[in-house]
């Protein structure tokens, strides 16, 4: 069966509703950095963030472990270094730590989704790639917001 013949990532449905929930640990530490708490509250909002992003990131490398796996998706040496490369960047986001770390998954998210639309998106499905680019875009730019309110909070 072809990948794109079992399309299950429509608008509306429970996976996609739970995708972008995902993104809600991001909304909680940036709404714990914007509020008038002390360094460690902010600390903590900023690590806590720096996690979470390389979670959704090494996720998105699993799912594509997983349709190769599944024999959705053909399997070569590139494409299983390349689904690899998301949770080796999001580690090194996590050691790095900070606004490096924040930035470091900001570019790695970023590229991983241009890496999918540009050499998948013919082999994936247009409603999960619709999905991943919302997504991206969000976890991107909640990242940014991160990165600047770590700045005004005086974090490195």
């Amino acid at each position: 069966m072809d990948i794109l013949e079992n399309d299950t990532a429509r608008p509306g449905t429970l996976a996609e509703l739970l995708s972008y929930l995902a993104v809600a640990p991001l909304l909680l530490c940036l709404a714990c950095l914007l509020l008038p708490a002390g360094y460690s509250t902010h600390e903590l909002a900023q690590r806590g963030a720096i996690a979470w992003g390389a979670v959704l990131l090494a996720a998105t490398g699993a799912v594509h472990w997983g349709l190769a796996l599944a024999g959705r998706l053909p399997a070569s040496a590139l494409r299983t270094a390349v689904s690899a490369l998301p949770t080796v960047v999001a580690t090194a986001a996590v050691l790095i730590g900070g606004q490096h770390g924040l930035a470091l998954l900001i570019v790695g998210s970023g590229l991983f989704w241009l890496y999918e639309h540009r050499a998948l998106g013919a082999q994936l499905p247009p409603a999960y790639l619709g999905l991943r680019r919302n997504l991206s875009v969000a976890v991107c730019s909640l990242l940014a917001l991160m990165v600047i309110a770590t700045d005004a909070a005086e974090l490195l």
